[in-house]
């Protein structure tokens, strides 16, 4: 049982469709436009969208900091979009990465929106087995991995699905589909490391949601 809402960043793209998944998954979630919506929540979800957009509209919003604070503490899951701004560089200086993954993003690697496609890509967390029908929409590449990621999925060869701590980063979109495998990893994941901290956030993040 997951203690606490699950934020999902909430300035655009496929917000509400994570926030799906999640509550078929029995998970509370709050949307976050604010340094102040981050409060208490016990891990966040930065969903696609448009790297370029969401890049200054977590600086219109003054959440960079904020943000950055709490990936230190709690895990962050970051799809398409949300990988970019997950990684520690990016090959567009127009995005302002949080550097929160070891590695570089190359954005629309795959191509543009007519270039959107479905692969069927090998969860390895999953025992089963059964490929996921993995959606990729402008999906980014990921190069430079440091030593401390882990490749966790691939698609032709490419890196699709990146660990790092209790974090994770995907070049497809998970949400867009009944199947709710992803998500149910990475709670799996953050809720072991949950039991092992105090309850809520420290207090040292306090001064960051003012």
């Amino acid at each position: 049982m997951v203690e606490g809402p699950v934020g999902v960043l909430a300035l655009q793209g496929s917000f509400i469709k994570h926030a799906e998944i999640l509550c078929s998954l029995g998970v509370q979630t709050r949307q976050v436009r604010l340094p102040e919506d981050l409060q208490n929540c016990v891990g966040l979800v930065i969903p696609g969208g448009e790297s370029t957009t969401m890049s200054h509209l977590i600086d219109d919003f003054a959440l960079r900091e904020p943000l950055i604070a709490f990936s230190r503490q709690r895990p962050v899951l970051g799809t398409c979009a949300g990988l970019i701004m997950m990684a520690r560089d990016v090959d567009d200086p127009r995005v302002v990465p949080l550097g929160i993954l070891s590695c570089k993003a190359l954005r629309n690697y795959y191509g543009r929106q007519i270039n959107s496609f479905t692969a069927r890509v090998r969860m390895p967390f999953d025992c089963s087995s059964r490929p996921l029908d993995a959606v990729f929409i402008r999906a980014p590449g990921v190069v430079e991995c440091g030593p401390e990621v882990e490749i966790l999925a691939t698609h032709r060869d490419q890196a699709v699905m990146l660990g790092q701590g209790h974090h994770l980063g995907l070049a497809f979109h998970p949400e867009l589909g009944s199947d709710p495998r992803v998500h149910a990893h990475w709670l799996k994941g953050f809720m072991s490391y949950d039991r092992a901290r105090p309850t809520g956030l420290p207090t040292n993040l306090d001064d960051v949601f003012v």
